[in-house]
């Protein structure tokens, strides 16, 4: 058996040149046919690029300046399917982990025709759609740009009436767009929150999908519409405390924060609310287990959740009535009635005699004394 020779760093350096300067030839090969070749070849262009585009950012980075996204965009408007699909992958694929391609696609148009492709029943191409849009949003130049193109409603659609996975994409979608405060009333408005307490309520609650739901539950709980479509949910309250009962170390840090936000816009409203779906007990474990903005979370949940309620002061017929009773034990029946106005003549003089003593306290406490009064006096 012959042996194996090593390999040299020279030769090493030489194959990935080698390979450096095919995957430039290909990208160029795969832009020239996207411009200039007939529909069939645009396919096939967008296809490798699809595929090149999975190997590093350096590749998709090299793709954006080869020109080829205003050309897969243009793709998005075709009536042909393999088409669209086939656009819509290679852009996903170009916009992966690469924030300048991000807001590049979404400058070069493509959100317009995303929005197209969400409004559609076709289950692939919508589910395709909701990915991208999904990517996108991680960009911040882009969360108004989508939000304003009227991404929010449609995806709310989706949280209805989608498959497993366009739900999950939808979802992350609201969230990434609820990160930037003018788009939530949007998302209010098209009436999301219904359909994720359903879906909240549906899911294992330590799942990745449960995060995802319970994190964007909690970003819309910091407006005041966000907090009553919640409270106004059916089930929405126990929904959020069985996620704290069951859910992973994510979920119920953001499941606590969305029931912390409902009891300090309103304490009197949502105390007992949140006190008869029985959190008492998740909180407390929370308190243990949990993340450490977990834990505050809760400790400042369980102190509102408290009954913290002043004693409300007798009425004067309350005061009678006690006071007759504590004369009749000790004077008896027949006496009572006497004791009980000597008494309370007794109560009346002490209380104006603390009074009085109260206000000359303060009123001595406010005279200067005869040491600060002559520090005072001009220097002659």
């Amino acid at each position: 058996m012959g042996h194996l020779l090593p390999i040299r760093p020279e030769e090493e350096e030489d194959d990935a040149e080698s390979w450096s300067l095919k995957k430039q030839a290909l990208i160029q090969d795969a832009a020239r046919n996207l411009f200039n070749g007939g529909l069939e070849q645009r396919i096939q262009a967008a296809r490798d690029i699809r595929k090149l585009a999975r190997s590093s950012v350096r590749t998709r980075s090299s793709f954006a300046a080869a020109g080829v996204i205003p050309p897969l965009i243009s793709m998005l408007n075709s009536s042909e399917i393999d088409a669209k699909e086939a656009s819509l992958l290679a852009l996903l694929n170009l916009a992966v982990r690469n924030e300048r391609n991000k807001v590049k696609i979404v400058k070069a148009g493509a959100v317009p025709p995303l929005i197209e492709l969400l409004k559609l029943e076709d289950g692939g191409l919508r589910e395709l759609a909701t990915a991208a849009v999904l990517t996108l949003s991680a960009s911040p130049a882009n969360k108004p740009i989508i939000t304003a193109a009227g991404a929010a409603p449609l995806l709310g659609r989706i949280l209805n009436s989608g498959t497993v996975q366009g739900k999950v994409d939808a979802v992350t979608a609201l969230y990434n767009l609820s990160t930037c405060t003018e788009n939530q009333i949007p998302i209010l408005d098209c009436g999301a929150v219904f359909p994720l307490i359903s879906l909240l309520k549906e899911c294992k609650k330590y799942s990745k999908f449960a995060e995802k739901t319970t994190a964007l539950l909690e970003s819309l709980s910091h407006t005041e519409e966000g907090i009553i479509a919640i409270a106004s949910s059916e089930g929405g309250i126990l929904a959020l405390v069985e996620t704290i009962e069951d859910g992973s170390l994510v979920s119920t840090e953001h499941a606590v924060g969305a029931l912390l936000a409902l009891c300090q816009s309103c304490r009197e409203k949502y105390r007992e609310l949140i006190l008869q779906e029985g959190a008492i007990p998740g909180l407390l474990q929370l308190t243990v287990q949990g993340t450490a903005k977990a834990q505050h979370r809760a400790r400042a949940l369980l102190e509102l959740l408290r009954d913290t309620r002043e004693p409300k002061p007798l009425s004067s017929a309350e005061i009678e009535t006690i006071v007759y009773d504590i004369a009749a034990r000790v004077d008896g029946a027949e006496k009572a009635a006497e004791t009980a106005k000597r008494l309370l003549q007794d109560m009346v003089k002490r209380s104006m005699e603390l009074s009085m003593s109260s206000i000359e306290q303060r009123a001595f406490s406010c005279t200067p004394s005869d040491s600060s009064s002559s520090s005072e006096m001009p220097s002659s």
